[in-house]
């Protein structure tokens, strides 16, 4: 039985950055590859062009050009958008029509339909996410909630497989996604053993959680950085609500207010964010033992450190450790004064 067709959107002549070949290039390698000793017949894939054909580009774009066009995406049996233009997320530019128009006639026809980083943006712009749980690249999913209010989006994940929509977070989840349709489709043994091939893992451990930077939260508040730089110089030493709010020479009402429109969390999940991203850091650079981490990190016992790394991070303290192994020895930093 054959896996079907899998239209990929190229966005030719619209300065495509070179950047963005990565994307582009996990689902041509994952499907565009003939296997015939795992299953015969394999994918049939094609690469639509979604350019405006007005010959633009940008000074590190590049030019691509394509067989099929936008009006082939309504017959294939899956439509991939790799990502869509810089621009288009970070200020905000239109996405083409045509492209949109495109995917809803694609989705009506029964295409299934999978984006890659922020291709979840066309998807959304297309209505195809409205009420459904969705993903992207974590440096992107604020952005995303916040132009389309009606998807549920979840940053912790790699990817989020929605039945007939998929979504992936960014860069290496899209192999991720991709591997995980070849085992939909195909079965664990096709998967696992194009993973091999392919040199990685047939299914990581954790989420996207474990890559996003818990440190330096985004705020405009500036007079709240001196109680929360003293905050993080005593990480290691117990901390409370009443203490930030006495340090900061303000009620708990007026901290917790302030700090969850500045950095849209808690004044508890802060500090508790700070404490995972100490941690994190004593993992990737050290060699302490996990119980100590635990200790410097202000996250008490090792089993208390596991639980919080579970909960938050999706994987336990030892495999971040792995993922993250340090390059260079440095010493082990002591107890913060």
């Amino acid at each position: 039985m054959s896996p079907g067709s899998v239209a990929l959107v190229v966005p030719e002549d619209i300065g495509f950055p070179s950047w963005d070949l990565y994307e582009l290039s996990i689902p041509c390698t994952v499907f565009g590859k003939p296997q015939p000793d795992l299953a015969d017949p394999w994918y049939d894939l094609r690469l639509c062009g979604a350019g405006r054909q007005d010959g633009s580009q940008a000074e590190t774009g590049l030019s691509l050009r394509t067989r099929y066009g936008l009006d082939d995406l309504a017959g294939a049996d899956t439509v991939i958008v790799p990502s869509v233009p810089d621009a288009c997320v970070e200020e905000g530019e239109p996405l083409p029509r045509e492209l949109i128009t495109a995917l809803r006639r694609a989705h009506d026809a029964g295409a299934r339909m999978v984006s890659l980083c922020t291709g979840a943006f066309a998807l959304a712009e297309a209505g195809l996410l409205d009420g459904r749980r969705a993903t992207a690249h974590w440096m992107h999913t604020a952005q995303l909630a916040e132009r389309y209010p009606k998807v549920d989006v979840d940053d912790s994940v790699l990817y989020v497989d929605d039945g007939d929509v998929l979504t992936s977070a960014g860069l290496t989840a899209g192999l991720d996604l991709c591997l995980h349709l070849v085992r939909r489709d195909l079965g664990a043994h096709v998967a696992n053993q194009l993973a091999r091939r392919m040199v990685v893992p047939a299914h990581r451990p954790g989420g996207q959680a474990q890559f996003i930077d818990l440190s330096v939260p985004a705020t405009d508040d500036r007079s709240l950085s001196p109680v929360l730089d003293w905050a993080r110089t005593r990480l290691d030493q117990p901390l409370t609500v009443e203490d930030l709010a006495r340090r900061a020479a303000m009620s708990t009402r007026t901290l917790h207010r302030r700090l969850q429109a500045a950095t849209g969390t808690t004044p508890l999940q802060w500090i508790l964010n700070q404490r995972l991203a100490r941690a994190q850091s004593l993992l990737e650079s050290t060699d302490l033992p996990i119980e100590k981490v635990g200790e410097l990190s202000g996250l008490g016992t090792a089993n208390n450190l596991r639980h919080h790394f579970l909960k938050q991070i999706g994987v336990s303290p030892s495999t971040y450790r792995r993922a993250f192994p340090r390059t260079a020895p440095e010493p082990s930093p002591s107890a913060a004064g």
